[in-house]
């Protein structure tokens, strides 16, 4: 499968979470927390005016995240 990043896809893209590469723990703890963890189903539903944030569908849950947080989570796409 091929591997990008959440902020090169484009509306209506959907994946697999593959990895958080953040060293930082508490954005990774921040995104674990917002059900976005590795092997988790995640698609672009739409995003702002300007580009960020973006709106994500992780389960059943709707959330919005900066383009640069977006940039940290590596996804399979299927």
């Amino acid at each position: 499968m091929d591997r990008t990043t959440l902020s090169t896809l484009g509306r209506g893209d959907h994946g697999l979470v593959a990895e958080i590469t953040s060293e930082h723990a508490e954005l990774k703890s921040r995104l674990y927390a917002l059900g976005i963890i590795p092997g988790s189903k995640i698609e672009i539903l739409r995003f702002a005016p300007l580009g960020d944030p973006m709106q994500v569908k992780v389960g059943n849950s709707l959330i919005s995240i900066r383009k640069s947080e977006a940039e940290v989570i590596e996804v399979e796409l299927n």
